[in-house]
This record gives C-alpha cells, sequence and structure tokens, in this order.
C-alpha cells in the first residue's frame, strides 16, 4: 500500500466516521527484511514479563528496538529511558499500521486475551514473532497461528524460556536415552492459585489516567473496569475471559519437558476431577486427566499424565517413591519402567531409587539463550527450539485442560483433527466471537 492508498484509506474511514485505529485490521503482504545483518525490532508490553522480554532482546548483538507498546502508558517510562530512540505507541493497530516498513520482528507479551490477535497481525504482515505462553486464549486461535506461522514462513518462539535451560534440556536427554526405562506414567504440578470462587464485583469504576481499558479489552466483549487490581495489572489471569487460569499460566512450561522428552502428540482424552471455573473466573485446585498416545518412549500403547494445581498434588503412592524425600514446589515425576526421575521447576533432575542411580552421572545437554536463539534465526544464523509447531500442539493440549474443567467428572473425547470433542457443549468452547468492530485477518 502506497502512500496515496494508504491516505485514500485513511479518508474513506473518516468519512464513514470511523477512526482508523477502530475499523478491522487490514494486512498487507509483506515481509520483514533485515537490512545489513540488522533485527528492527517492536515490542507490545513494556511491563511485567513484557519487559523482560524487550531487555532479553534488546541485549542480543543485531538488535534495534524500533518501537514499543502498551495501553498502560505508566508502563513505558522505563522504556522510553532505555530506548530513547524507539517510538512509544498505546494502539497495537497504529504501530504495525505506521512501523510495517520499519520493523522485522515483534514479541507479544500481553495479556493471553489478545496474543492471537496482535501476534496474528503481526505474522500476516511477514514479522517473525516471539509469542509469550500459552500462545494464545483458545483452542482455535492457537491453531491459527500455527497454521499462518507455517504458510508465512517467518520464525517463531514460544515465551518458555526454561525451555532452552540446561535442567530442562537435561531431562529430554535422559528420558530419551532410556536412564529410567520407558515411561508408564507422569505427575505433574504447581501450587498456583490463578482462580477466584467469587462474582465479579457488581460496580464501575474509573480507569487510570494513562491506562486505555478500551484498547485492554480488544476483541473482548465490551464491560466496565473494576479498579483494585480485579484485571490490571496480573488478576486477569484469573478471569476466563482475559486468563486461562493456573494450568494455562504455567502448564506450558511444566509440561513442555514432558512433552519434548516423550514425544507427545495430541491426548485422546481430557477429565477433569477438580472445580468448575464459576461464571466470570477459572476454578481453584485443578486436577486433570490425560490419555495420550504412547510413543517410542512409552512403556503402554497409552500414556496417562495428570496435571495438579492449587492444594491438589500427586498422590501419597507417588510421593512415596521419592523415599522420604519432599516433592519440589512445583515440577513432574516421571514414572519408568526402571525407575523415577523428579524434574524440579526449574532445577536438577533427581533419580530413584537412590542406590540404584548414586553414582548415575547425568549427560550434559548444554543450554540456549532462548531469546539470542530467536533473534539469531532471524538473522538467519540458528533454529528456533519453541517454534509454534512445536509450541503450538503443546499449548493445544494445556488449553484442553481448561475446557474440561467445565465438565468436571466427565471424559471427553478430543479430535485434534477436526478440532472438537464428543460433547457438542465441549467444542462450543474451542472458539469465541471477537465484538464488532475487532476483526482480525485469519481469526474472524
Amino acid at each position: 500500500m502506497n502512500l496515496n492508498q494508504l491516505q485514500s484509506r485513511r479518508s474513506f474511514l473518516k468519512k464513514l466516521g470511523v477512526a482508523t485505529a477502530g475499523a478491522p485490521f487490514v494486512t498487507r503482504n509483506l515481509l520483514g527484511q533485515s537490512p545489513n545483518g540488522v533485527l528492527r525490532h517492536a515490542s507490545f508490553g513494556a511491563g511485567g514479563m513484557a519487559w523482560e522480554d524487550l531487555t532479553q532482546i534488546a541485549q542480543c548483538p543485531g538488535v534495534e528496538i524500533v518501537a514499543i507498546c502498551d495501553v498502560d502508558l505508566s508502563h513505558t517510562a522505563d522504556a522510553r529511558k532505555q530506548f530513547p530512540k524507539a517510538k512509544i505507541y498505546q494502539d497495537w493497530r497504529k504501530l504495525l499500521d505506521n512501523e510495517a516498513n520499519n520493523i522485522d520482528s515483534v514479541n507479544v507479551s500481553v495479556p493471553d486475551h489478545m496474543h492471537a490477535p496482535i501476534g496474528v497481525s503481526a505474522m500476516q504482515l511477514g514479522k517473525h514473532l516471539y509469542g509469550q505462553k500459552p500462545l494464545a486464549h483458545d483452542l482455535y486461535e492457537v491453531r491459527r497461528m500455527t497454521e499462518i506461522a507455517q504458510k508465512r514462513k517467518v520464525v517463531t518462539q514460544m515465551g518458555i524460556q526454561i525451555h532452552s535451560n540446561a535442567h530442562y534440556r537435561k531431562a529430554v536427554r535422559i528420558i530419551q536415552g532410556g536412564v529410567i526405562g520407558k515411561i508408564k506414567e507422569v505427575h505433574s504440578w504447581c501450587p498456583k492459585s490463578w482462580g477466584d470462587n467469587s462474582p465479579m464485583p457488581d460496580r464501575s469504576d474509573a480507569a487510570p489516567a494513562d491506562f486505555d481499558w478500551n484498547l485492554w479489552l480488544g476483541v473482548c466483549a465490551q464491560r466496565p473496569f473494576i479498579g483494585g487490581e480485579y484485571y490490571h495489572p496480573e488478576n486477569w489471569r484469573k478471569r476466563l475471559a482475559f486468563g486461562t487460569g493456573t494450568f494455562g499460566d504455567m502448564g506450558c512450561h511444566i509440561f513442555d519437558p514432558v512433552f519434548k522428552s516423550i514425544n507427545l502428540t495430541a491426548p485422546l482424552t481430557v477429565r477433569s476431577e477438580g472445580a468448575p471455573p464459576n461464571q466470570w473466573n477459572w476454578g481453584l485446585d485443578s486436577k486433570i486427566h490425560y490419555l495420550f498416545p504412547g510413543t517410542e518412549f512409552t512403556a503402554e500403547r497409552t500414556l496417562p499424565v495428570t496435571w495438579y494445581d492449587g492444594m491438589q498434588s500427586p498422590s501419597v503412592e507417588i510421593v512415596n517413591l521419592l523415599e522420604g524425600k519432599k516433592l519440589p514446589g512445583s515440577g513432574s515425576v516421571f514414572v519408568g519402567q526402571e525407575g523415577v526421575m523428579v524434574l524440579p521447576h526449574y532445577g536438577r533432575p533427581q533419580f530413584h531409587p537412590d542406590a540404584k542411580f548414586r553414582d548415575f552421572v547425568p549427560p550434559d545437554a548444554g543450554e540456549a539463550n532462548h531469546w539470542g536463539q530467536f533473534v539469531d534465526a532471524c538473522l538467519g544464523k540458528d533454529k528456533t527450539t519453541a517454534n509454534f509447531t512445536y509450541a503450538g500442539p503443546l499449548t493445544e493440549a494445556v488449553l484442553l485442560g481448561g475446557v474440561a474443567s467445565h465438565f468436571p467428572q466427565t471424559t471427553l473425547k478430543w479430535d485434534a483433527k477436526s478440532l472438537k470433542f464428543d460433547l457438542a457443549e465441549a467444542s462450543h468452547l474451542i472458539r469465541r466471537e471477537y465484538r464488532h468492530g475487532w476483526s482480525v485477518k485469519g481469526l474472524s
């Protein structure tokens, strides 16, 4: 789109009485190019994990930070100081519209409900994408992100940085090397409690001066702002419309070495035995059973994997396998035919029975810089290991647990190819409708 066409488009929208920023996002067939070995990068998000992603990427050789966007401009104070040449935006659509020819890559490090709209829009423009976990809020969005990344041939990496940590990489080599034999079952847990049993407060508060509530809502239905940190800056994780609960927050991290080491694919069934969400919020204390197809690394033709969070934890039978040692705060227990591996999140793998593995020296697997790997891949020097071809199916497995939590004590059969359950009510939760005026090419 040349300048005249862009001006005509804006004039047309102005005549209709619609602001350019409020129109459905229009993509252009551009492919990010890195002139002179420089990666021109933009960050969507400036606070919290977004700040970590932004600063880690900025430290990599060959990176130039061109633009930064956050719906809460109070989050951009440090960014303005550290990256004085970067342009600051509050509306992600304006950044993509204005900087499409000036950037090669982006990181999307915002609340879960906006991962797909921003990420897909950037990929449709040919921009390489570092996308925070979980890849998206809904199963349909995850599938489309995976497909669009492959179609556009962009570099992708999901923000599960511990994937590149030496302990997780070592665990993968240990399981695939048969150190504890073929795997019979896996138990993974996290004590976080991103849920809320209470109803949504019946009130409407004024949003902070530097915070654009409408932009924060994005594709979600309009509703009043509630202060007291009910949504912003982080309790959105508890809310059904915006977050994905404890499992969505931590599952992509803790399930990652399980998924990777055993070469898991889409599960056959999923069953929740925890409390269901209410009308507004995720439930507490999840316990979710999966049955995965077996692989060359499993003892049987199927593999049971169980997730626990909040006050839920593995049974005493599993704890007894640790010979008097306590379970780490969070992590996984791999039960093999010839032994047990405990993988803390994140820490050194531990083995039982102690008498058998006392002298065992784990193989060295090295460590990678997760952000640096992404940058190098964008510059043609490396390949990412948490690209969306891998991270998409991993995220889908995690999000299936969230859907199952709506139907406690019900075993749901999953048809990954068709993206549907055997229960129609569950299939209705695979995809949500975006609010009027927020359509996104490739998702709407």
